[in-house]
């Protein structure tokens, strides 16, 4: 009788394991949405329809406190952080570029002269995942079952193939300067596949250059009655930063089809080929969970040139809202409801144009880099009694690199340009603090923004100085305004898990970035090895 019992035990315990590995989803859909601030679910919720963000909130689980745990809030280190779970410190992409000390010249964080372009240019094209330090959810996914694909797509070249990793099957993103296509490397393949080359065809993209005009009556929109104005990025060939857009005529001024990715329809090509990808590929299909990774990128360019209070922004978003409705349609049929899990995050916020914030009485400014640096190095002549000009190779993510064979020539001491440096930054009334190197990557027990640039520092990559600019405070030249601090309107993004596995809810408690990837490999039943965060265990069904 024992050994029946144990045999009982053993054969429901195998029956529940199989039945817990067939409820594994299909398929994995990682949606990352560029420059998306948390306030923007909220604060738009009335426009959405039911069936899009609103669906996901609804139906899904949303972690309304979801924060970057480090800076820079830019669109590199954003979208490896979410595949990795991890921050800059460990994956090692600390911004979209950096001063790459041995090259002695600055560097783009997927650049890789070692590979091809396949469609575009070589400016475009010759791309690689190899700056990424660590391994993506979808790379440790691969690893455990090597039938499953990896397929990444978005406009930017980083946002796709950051977001993909070393292993992925295919990394697609835009090219627009001489005509429309999209466009990879020969790190991922040799030739473009058949259904790329259908969708890349003339007749197709032109569908995109539809004029950009408000989905609904303007007069619905916040701030309808100052859509023209002063401190909004002008279109070249336009006068007015006011509706309606007459993409045709625009793209002539404006490097031809690139113009497609500055307005909603930029998104809107984005999901016909992520779902082309999906058919085509037969992703969620097989005995295998499969990934693909959507980046929709055109909010971003659009919050730069508009933003956050625009109409134009307003209006991307409430047509992105039918963007992810499509596509949840799209995958209830294509995929099965309840077979796929999804997760939709941004990459970083964004302020408000400063310009707009001073006309309404908040204290915000937008400096001039390259002004700054000027007037920094003239003190410095100053103070050491010799010109130094050529001390610093370069200011990226609000950092600087000094130039060691310059301080080396001149006969001066680093330690004392740094400390003397440190001295000069925080006379500025804009500039709160500036710290060294040595500083952020010895210290123990760092909080606030001192830890945030602790987590985005890699000591290889880095700069020698870190600047913590002000709140409300950029450094931006022209109008428009742009992101990069650690500020909550830069760090409070959305996270919204979905589907299979997924229970229904929310919670105010704080999460990070670096959770996402974990969670993902828990829920596949795998471990990430190199993620700082953590597993969401509450969102599980």
């Amino acid at each position: 009788m024992r050994y029946l019992l144990i045999f009982y035990f053993l054969f429901s315990f195998s029956i529940k394991a199989n039945q817990i590995e067939k409820e594994k989803p299909k398929l994995v859909v990682a949606i990352v949405v560029d420059q998306m601030r948390y306030d923007f679910l909220e604060n738009l919720s009335n426009r959405f329809s039911k069936n899009g963000f609103n669906r996901l909130i609804r139906d899904g689980y949303n972690c309304k406190n979801n924060f970057f745990n480090y800076v820079p809030t830019v669109t590199g280190p954003g979208h490896s952080s979410i595949s990795t779970g991890s921050t800059p410190m460990t994956h090692g992409i600390v911004g979209n570029n950096w001063y790459d000390r041995e090259k002695n010249k600055s560097v783009y964080c997927t650049d890789d002269p070692k590979y091809d372009n396949i469609g575009g240019d070589d400016y475009s094209g010759n791309k690689s995942p190899n700056n990424l330090l660590v391994e993506t959810f979808a790379d440790i996914n691969k690893l455990n079952n090597d039938q499953a694909k990896t397929i990444s797509i978005a406009i930017k070249d980083r946002g796709s193939i950051l977001m993909g990793g070393k292993d992925a099957d295919a990394a697609y993103w835009y090219y627009g300067k001489e005509r429309a296509q999209w466009i990879t490397s020969t790190y991922y393949m040799s030739e473009l596949p058949h259904w790329v080359e259908a969708f890349n065809s003339e007749n197709n993209l032109e569908k995109y250059l539809e004029e950009w005009v408000t989905l609904e009556d303007i007069s619905t929109y916040d701030n309808h009655e100052i859509d023209n104005n002063s401190f909004e990025k002008l279109f070249k060939g336009k006068d007015n930063s006011a509706f309606p857009y007459d993409t045709k005529s625009l793209m002539k001024h404006n490097d031809c089809f690139d113009m497609i990715k500055e307005t909603p329809y930029g998104n809107q090509m984005t999901t016909d080929f992520a779902i082309e990808a999906i058919i085509n590929e037969g992703l969620g299909k097989r005995d295998v969970t499969d990934v693909i990774t959507i980046g929709y990128s055109s909010t971003d360019y659009v919050g730069h040139n508009f933003g956050v209070a625009s109409v134009e922004t307003q209006d991307v978003y409430m047509r992105l809202d039918k963007e992810i409705e499509k596509l949840l349609n799209f995958l209830d049929y294509e995929v099965g409801e309840n077979k796929y899990t999804l997760f939709l995050t941004g990459d970083h916020g964004v302020l408000e144009i400063p310009a707009f914030l001073s006309s309404n009485g908040v204290d915000a400014l937008a400096v001039s880099e390259n002004d700054l640096i000027n007037q920094v190095l003239k003190q410095l002549d100053d103070y050491f009694g010799v010109e130094v000009k050529n001390l610093i190779n370069d200011v990226d993510n609000n950092q600087i690199y000094l130039n060691d064979d310059s301080i080396n020539k001149l006969g001066l001491n680093k330690k004392s340009i740094i400390y003397e440096l440190i001295k000069i930054l925080e006379s500025f009334d804009f500039i709160s603090n500036a710290y060294s190197a040595n500083f952020i990557l010895k210290s123990k027990n760092l909080d606030g923004y001192e830890r945030l640039i602790q987590n985005g520092f890699h000591p290889e990559r880095s700069g020698d100085l870190a600047i913590i600019l002000k709140q409300n405070v950029i450094f931006y030249d022209g109008k428009g305004t742009t992101h990069g601090s650690g500020y909550n309107y830069d760090t409070h993004v959305p996270l919204i898990f979905y589907g299979n596995g997924i229970k229904h809810g929310e919670t105010m408690r704080i999460t990070e970035i670096p959770d996402i990837a974990p969670t993902i490999s828990k829920l596949l039943g795998q471990k990430m090895k190199n993620s700082t965060g953590e597993s969401l265990d509450f969102i599980f069904e």
